[in-house]
């Protein structure tokens, strides 16, 4: 593969409804989109997952667009990709900002797999089944409302729930969830806001038949996790704290969790996402993709990288209306028969609705000779 052309574009999207956790609110998405054009005349498509704010991660939309464009995107045009992982061995020194880079390397496996002819998910090594897929449900204004959106995810046939939860807002409301519906497959979700002095706080949730809980305390706090996890019954999984290969191996050698939850944006993209998910396998560890409020190009990228053996625990992939009235690919995502069926189409399956992107645009950039850009002109 030879790139000729890179366009990097931010759409501004709304959300369905305000998405809470102890992270804040988030009422719409900042989203960077990159498209890469390759000699042979196909292109790649790849979405930045970073946030509006720093709150998730230092990375945010203004740094990824900094990054993007001042470093990343302008060494690439003529750049020689024989593989999608080898992208950065001849590019520029940029340490961290996995985010940015991860939009890079998954617009450059869209264009291989588009190249070649096959799904994203069949060049990754994957196989075409239904995926069981799971949704994240944000803090509600009461309890009662909270335990009918679980009730109405689970009668579409979502095969596992995330409860987000915070200090304050934890046992009692989970507890309603469970109280009316015992048998559900329920986990929660922390993003990192206990400390290990409110341990019996989070013991709590231990009288809940939860399958997980997610991320109780901060991400570099590895070691508390091994303490926290002595005192619990209820599994532990990881997310903030795991970005890399090296991240997972400390986190299992410590003994700091029992399931690790995959994201290939923030742990730099599919090929860094493999290598987790590779010495998960090696040590028998559960694992599962999770999600950051993408759009149908990262949710794409999400479904294919699912597919691979070895994943074993629904993921985060709901389907498009879960967070858009609107998506902006076509066809957009849908449950099918209580799951997600990965598409057959070359590359990641679905397409970039070029005239919505441009409705939606605020800001593009481009390199190179852009033979066919999604909207003239830069802001």
């Amino acid at each position: 593969m030879r790139i000729s052309g890179l366009e990097l574009i931010e759409v501004r999207l709304r959300l369905r409804e305000r998405f809470v956790s102890s992270l804040g609110a988030q009422g719409d998405r900042r989203v960077l989109l990159l498209r890469i054009e390759g000699f042979e005349g196909h292109e790649g498509w790849g979405e930045c997952v970073a946030g509006e704010d720093p709150s998730y991660s230092y990375e945010t939309t203004e740094t990824a667009w900094y990054v993007l464009t001042q470093f990343l995107l302008p060494a690439l045009i003529g750049h020689e990709v024989e593989v999608p992982e080898d992208i950065w061995t001849r590019g520029p020194v940029v340490r961290g900002h996995p985010m940015a880079k991860a939009a890079v390397e998954a617009a450059v496996w869209d264009l291989q797999a588009r190249e070649i002819g096959v799904p994203l998910w069949e060049l990754l090594g994957g196989a075409r089944s239904r995926l069981a897929v799971g949704v994240s449900v944000g803090l509600q204004a009461d309890d009662e409302v909270l335990a009918e959106k679980v009730e109405a995810y689970l009668s579409q046939g979502y095969a596992r729930v995330k409860l987000k939860i915070e200090p304050g807002r934890d046992f009692a409301m989970v507890r309603s969830v469970r109280e009316r519906l015992p048998d559900a497959p329920l986990s929660v979700d922390a993003n990192g806001s206990y400390t290990l002095d409110q341990a019996a706080r989070i013991k709590e949730l231990d009288a809940l038949g939860l399958l997980m809980i997610e991320q109780p305390l901060g991400a570099n706090e590895l070691v508390d996790h091994v303490r926290l996890r002595e005192m619990l019954g209820t599994p532990i999984c990881l997310d903030e704290s795991v970005r890399s290969q090296g991240d997972a191996l400390a986190a299992l050698e410590l003994g700091a969790c029992d399931v690790i939850s995959i994201k290939t944006g923030p742990c730099g993209g599919l090929a860094q996402a493999r290598a987790i998910l590779d010495l998960c396998l090696e040590r028998e560890v559960p694992t599962w993709c999770g999600g950051m409020l993408e759009s149908g190009v990262g949710r794409a990228h999400n479904l294919a990288f699912a597919t691979l053996p070895g994943l074993s625990l629904p993921g985060d992939i709901s389907e498009s209306q879960r967070y858009w009235e609107r998506d902006i690919v076509s066809p957009e995502f849908i449950l099918d028969g209580g799951g997600m069926l990965p598409p057959t189409e070359p590359g990641i399956g679905v397409q970039p609705d070029r005239s919505q992107i441009r409705q939606l645009m605020v800001r593009r950039c481009a390199f190179g000779a852009v033979r066919d850009p999604v909207a003239e002109g830069a802001t």
